[in-house]
């Protein structure tokens, strides 16, 4: 199950009150204040893990609670401190907060921690308010709450590459002929129901070089406004550095333009915002085994016209993959040299 969205109660631990007290001592006349502070609350931490994929964990356990600080005692002796709670968060996750929507924090690196509620302070013992003209003071203090927030989970895919396209155009296929990943394939729409990832490798160490690549679910017209799968996917192009766009030139799509294939996809790209229709893209062919000439020829003029590189492939036969798979580590790497806001 890929679950991308979650929404979490978290609540960190109540200080501990302080303590009033009086020492007792046999030999000791004259006793003195000895109430211990109370403990501090429990933070609630998040962290980044690479163990976790998906926020389904979050689905089914909403709710958070940290342990509070024990309350202090006599003889001078603090309260113990709460327990935190450490949440694992896969990589890629950002953190709103859901009453005024701000981004928290962006979970982009692996080990990455953060407390997103903290524990709430121990309160003072009477030992803490004697003084020299104050010697026996009764005064003392209640812990303070810990902080409790509500907290929206995004979850964003980080991949170099995301494959884009009508449904099945050969995301799928392509992404297990260059990749380890194994997705489900079939014929009949949104075969791919949840995004795929696959590392793929090109040459031979020491010049190796790899990619991520994320098959996301086929797109249809009007997909920004939730029509098929609607946004449900399309954030996780966000972080893709390049966009390769898959178009089907057999018969077997039953859509006789290539061209309005590609303009409707691009045009939802568009529509959903976040400049997705900045990034560089790189035209694929697909299914050349059984392609349409006039429908290839077609989506070739247009290409040049539109000065986009155009890779004809056939993931069935492998003709053309290792071609585009070369393409893309090259592409990559000249994008991963960009600096981070000119790369996105």
């Amino acid at each position: 199950m890929f679950i991308d969205e979650a929404k979490i109660r978290v609540k960190a631990g109540d200080g501990g009150n302080g303590c009033m007290a009086f020492r007792r001592e046999k030999y000791v006349p004259r006793g003195g204040p000895s109430g211990g502070d109370g403990g501090k609350g429990g933070d609630v931490i998040m962290e980044s893990s690479e163990r976790h994929n998906t926020l389904v964990h979050f689905r089914f356990n909403p709710e958070y609670k940290a342990q509070r600080g024990r309350h202090g005692e006599g003889s001078n002796r603090t309260g113990r401190e709460g327990v935190n709670v450490l949440l694992k968060v896969p990589v890629g996750t950002i953190v709103y907060d859901d009453e005024t929507g701000e981004k928290v924090h962006d979970f982009s690196h692996p080990d990455d921690r953060i407390v997103i509620a903290c524990g709430g302070r121990g309160g003072r013992g009477n030992a803490r308010f004697a003084t020299s003209t104050h010697q026996a003071p009764r005064e003392h203090e209640p812990g303070r709450p810990g902080e409790e927030r509500v907290f929206r989970l995004e979850l964003k895919l980080l991949a170099d590459v995301g494959l884009v396209g009508y449904p099945n155009v050969g995301k799928s296929t392509l992404i297990s002929r260059i990749s380890a990943a194994r997705p489900k394939i079939a014929d009949y729409p949104f075969t791919t129901l949840q995004p795929n990832l696959g590392v793929a490798v090109v040459g031979q160490p020491p010049d190796e070089k790899s990619f991520v690549v994320a098959d996301i679910p086929g797109l249809i017209e009007g997909a920004h406004t939730g029509a098929g799968l609607g946004t449900q996917f399309l954030r996780h192009i966000e972080r893709n550095r390049l966009l390769v766009h898959l178009v089907d030139v057999s018969d077997a799509s039953g859509r006789p333009d290539p061209v309005k294939d590609v303009e409707v996809i691009a045009e939802e790209l568009a529509s959903f915002g976040a400049h997705l229709e900045e990034k560089p893209v790189i035209m694929v062919a697909s299914k050349i085994d059984v392609a349409n000439k006039e429908k290839l020829s077609k989506l070739k003029r247009y290409c040049k016209k539109k000065n986009l590189e155009l890779f004809p492939i056939s993931a069935v036969t492998g003709k053309g993959i290792d071609d585009l798979k070369y393409a893309i580590a090259e592409k990559v790497e000249e994008l991963r040299m960009q600096p981070a806001d000119a790369a996105s």
